[in-house]
């Protein structure tokens, strides 16, 4: 299930004339007999509510008074949830013969045409209340209370995601709480301008409205989410379209060579995820997305992440998660995606969040050879986007789950043929020649060609492949080689980790040479692409003040401070680097 609340209105919506039909409750039954649950959200007080529905049971819990009070029909306890009315600012009312006059625990309430009197008590007595008005009721209430602020405080103590609920209503005090809904539906009576608003206009009035829109929750579910406020953009076509990913699309596949663009995407969905108010979770083995803004990052090179940790951030409704695994051997990372998954699914079906799941080096944990060690999908799992540069190296069942590909590199067909084939499809030919910077979008299951998207650029920073760089291997291509002048030595660093070994064991005049002929700075600048250390590498290349164990030390800590030294192989000299002293790099 994607929609696991229902907050409705009640006067005007689930009731007629304060009356909820027969055919209404067997509806709201059938819904909670489906799994989810109801909130009702009304104007009214409580007292009157008994009078006017004795059966408060069916509701899981309700929002009274306008936003004001929360009440659980089970125990019968009450949450204020702001200040009680001035005694006298009622009593000044009284005086003002403003009636009838009702009093509950936050809200006073009259009718139309008080509200020029109620205005003018407020004004006089210098009080901070907002006034709200609802066919013809005028209510008063501390400022900040709405039904919106009241259904985040009901949904808070169900731990569940607005963005997992649907409302329905019918009047000006609708707004608040319908415009926070994953999706808002007005009943067939709403006003003009409720009905603007809404995502769904039911064909049905009041009570009959609501059991139609149960029906359509029952049968639709994810469907029924709006782009508006569920989709995710991942790219404009060339007249300026734009294509989101939606909760319908499930599982979703970013392929591409290296260096094309993949986890930059990744990065740039988190952010439109956080802008929309939606949750995701990354499994991160490089460390690429450890700078991540809006997300905790759980693990790091040094230490393994702690799931009981991990696993309580994610039922945080304000918490993103990135959960780093390089200090994980591959075995052991493949048991934690398994973990993840069947947590994330547990937590997804209980809570809503978290809303989507990215999987970056998707092959090393759902490998072809999977041989049981990871899981199938769980029906109510997550949507999941994988990231990988080997398609052909996932698990076929996972790739024939695919119902989005993603392509990067001027050769899509490259990555989409070996998918194509495992997948027993055809490819959607001919393919468009992309641009630069241009990726292929095709959705293999909905029978239509493929088109080229441009995407749009993150608004920070993509970290890349930081962890392969510190603990990787680069290549022998591109490995640094510890020669020497006369080539008396032969030493190869494959990753940085490496290079600090290989330093700590080749003799002065070694290091030196290296060190004067500028080759550190072009190492850590051309192949492990970090200008920022290539610069500071420079300067100590350049400082002849600094001898050969000096310039190590320098160099060293340059290193430890962009990428975390493993903790079993550095040991204590990774704790005196964290010194206030020995944790600042050279400067001039």
């Amino acid at each position: 299930m994607y929609f696991l609340a229902l907050a409705t209105d009640y006067d005007g919506t689930l009731a007629h004339d304060g009356v909820v039909s027969a055919e209404t409750i067997a509806a709201l039954q059938r819904f909670r007999a489906s799994g989810r649950r109801l909130i009702l959200i009304t104007g009214r007080e409580i007292r009157d509510l008994k009078a006017a529905m004795p059966d408060l049971t069916l509701f899981d819990i309700i929002v009274a008074e306008n936003g004001a009070l929360l009440y659980d029909p089970k125990t019968g306890r009450e949450r204020l949830l702001g200040t009680p009315p001035s005694p006298e600012f009622v009593a000044r009312l009284r005086e003002m013969k403003v009636a009838p006059l009702s009093v509950g625990r936050g809200v006073v309430a009259t009718w139309q045409p008080h509200e020029a009197t109620v205005l003018s008590v407020i004004h006089d007595l210098g009080l901070e209340l907002q006034i709200v008005f609802n066919k013809g009721a005028v209510m008063v209430l501390p400022s900040g209370i709405s039904k919106a602020s009241g259904l985040k405080e009901a949904l808070s103590d169900l731990g569940l995601s607005v963005h997992n609920t649907v409302g329905v209503g019918d009047a000006e005090n609708d707004h608040s709480f319908l415009s926070v809904c994953g999706c808002a539906a007005a009943v067939s009576n709403a006003l003009p301008h409720l009905k603007a608003s809404a995502d769904i206009l039911l064909t049905q009035d009041h009570g009959a409205g609501v059991a139609e829109l149960i029906d359509r929750i029952i049968r639709q579910d994810r469907d029924l989410a709006p782009v508006a406020k569920h989709g995710i953009l991942i790219g404009v076509d060339a007249e300026g379209r734009e294509t989101h990913l939606t909760p319908e699309d499930g599982l979703v596949l970013i392929v591409g060579p290296s260096g094309s663009g993949k986890s930059t995407l990744a990065t740039t969905i988190t952010e439109h995820m956080i802008d929309r108010g939606l949750s995701f979770c990354v499994m991160d083995p490089e460390g690429d997305y450890f700078e991540l803004q809006h997300a905790v990052c759980v693990g790091s090179a040094a230490s393994p992440p702690n799931m009981r940790n991990a696993l309580k951030l994610q039922q945080d409704a304000g918490v993103n998660l990135v959960i780093n695994s390089q200090a994980l051997p591959l075995a052991a990372r493949r048991k934690l995606f398994a973990q993840l998954v069947r947590e994330a699914t547990t937590l997804r079906a209980r809570t809503g969040r978290p809303h989507w799941l990215v999987i970056d080096e998707a092959h090393e944990v759902l490998p072809a050879d999977r041989q049981g060690e990871a899981p199938d999908w769980p029906g109510e799992a997550p949507n999941i986007i994988l990231v990988t540069l080997y398609p052909e190296a996932l698990d076929a069942d996972v790739l024939k789950s695919v119902s989005t590909i993603l392509a990067f590199g001027d050769n899509p067909a490259r990555a989409l043929s070996p998918f194509a084939a495992i997948a027993g499809l055809a490819l959607p030919l001919p393919l468009p020649a992309p641009r630069q910077g241009d990726m292929l979008y095709w959705q293999p299951k909905a029978g239509k060609p493929a088109a080229l998207l441009r995407p749009p650029p993150p608004r920070q920073q993509h970290r890349r492949h930081i962890g392969k760089y510190a603990t990787g291997n680069v290549g022998a291509w591109h490995s640094f080689y510890f020669r020497g002048r006369q080539g008396q030595c032969n030493l190869t660093a494959r990753n940085l980790y490496e290079f600090i070994d290989c330093a700590d064991k080749i003799d002065d005049e070694t290091w030196d040479y290296h060190l004067r002929s500028g080759h550190y700075s072009a190492w850590f600048r051309d192949v492990i692409r970090d200008d920022g250390l290539a610069r500071d590498v420079g300067k100590v290349e350049q400082d002849h003040r600094l001898d050969a164990r000096d310039s190590r030390r320098i160099v060293r800590k340059a290193i430890w401070r962009r990428y975390a030294a493993p903790c079993e192989r550095f040991g204590s000299s990774l704790q005196d680097a964290a010194t206030g002293s020995e944790q600042a790099l050279y400067r001039e």
